[in-house]
């Protein structure tokens, strides 16, 4: 194990997600598909719908002010805000700049993390090493994503899928026994094509052609996304335990990423747990990237399954391809 000179945990939560909810049914008007055909393949019953007013940068800010106030702690009082999203309300400026404005945070520096689906965990991973490392005191981890901006919705293979939401955490050091005891980070950019957004940046600039040929929607393989994530999933989170120094066993609740649950259930059986330590909420969300882990965090901790002193362990894959892993005491 890594020695860390202070430990980093969360001492405050919160979430947003947008007042629309489209169920499968809703769907099964608008593409070939049906809430059977959906269900059994991902889990997925509904997700939520940013309005047309709501940006990234507007749901990374509500979870982020109730997250700020779960933890008692004012605006100003914020030395990083890191925002993961692979949906920013645009190039530049950081949506992380944007929500930092929104909040007030004005002693705080700002600074996006794009890492797909896998970029909440990266973002606690950053932000937990500011701290363990003495150089800032409270950092505020955002994961907030509006998938709905970039889906194709005349695909079925992918506008069923996602949704829109925002999770945010705000850490602060803690006794060295409890918060943030390990973290994995990891990626495979040969892989980068079986799930990607092609334009919109310097390799193919927005045109006529690339809005016409529809390159401006999410692109994905997902077969070979599916085979990927059930190989990395389990033995991540694995390897983060081993090195926060927790056999299988001792993991009191696991939070995967939620975008499948037949991916979720295979890295459960990986780990040995039985699948009343597994957190699920994709039937209610879908995937909402970046937003997914905290969101899950968030359902665990307000239904009770989450105790001090208990072992979690987060994991997330995504583009990239990326893939990265938490653990923490609570």
């Amino acid at each position: 194990m890594h020695e860390r000179c202070r430990s980093a945990g969360i001492v405050g939560l919160g979430t947003y997600v947008p007042e629309r909810v489209l169920t499968n049914f809703d769907l099964e008007k608008m593409v070939e598909t049906s809430d059977a055909w959906i269900r059994e393949r991902t889990g997925i019953r509904e997700r939520r719908i940013a309005a047309p007013d709501e940006a990234t940068s507007d749901l990374a800010t509500a979870a982020a002010r109730a997250a700020l106030a779960d933890a008692g702690i004012a605006a100003d009082e914020v030395d990083l805000v890191i925002v993961a999203t692979a949906t920013p309300d645009m190039l530049f400026p950081a949506t992380a700049c944007i929500v930092q404005e929104k909040l007030d945070a004005r002693r705080a520096g700002a600074f996006d993390v794009l890492a797909g689906c896998s970029g909440f965990i990266y973002a606690l991973a950053c932000g937990a090493q500011f701290i363990s490392s003495g150089a800032m005191d409270t950092v505020l981890v955002v994961g907030a994503e509006t998938l709905s901006r970039i889906l194709n919705w005349e695909d079925r293979n992918t506008c069923v899928l996602f949704g829109d939401g925002a999770g945010a955490v705000v850490l602060r050091p803690v006794p060295r026994e409890k918060g943030i005891l390990a973290t994995l980070l990891g990626a495979d950019g040969s892989g980068g094509a079986l799930l990607q957004l092609p334009a919109g940046g310097s390799r193919l600039p927005a045109s006529h052609r690339t809005v016409e040929e529809k390159l401006h929607y999410v692109q994905m393989n997902g077969r070979e996304v599916f085979k990927f994530a059930v190989r990395v999933m389990g033995d991540a989170a694995l390897e983060v335990a081993r090195e926060a120094g927790l056999e299988p066993g001792e993991i009191d609740l696991f939070i995967p990423h939620q975008a499948n649950v037949r991916i979720i259930d295979a890295a459960a059986r990986r780990l040995g747990l039985p699948m009343d330590k597994v957190v699920i909420n994709v039937d209610r969300y879908g995937n909402t990237s970046s937003a997914s882990v905290p969101l899950a965090l968030a359902d665990a901790l307000n239904a009770g399954r989450i105790r001090a002193g208990d072992n979690i362990v987060m994991v997330a894959f995504g583009a990239g391809l990326t893939w990265a892993a938490a653990a923490v005491r609570w």
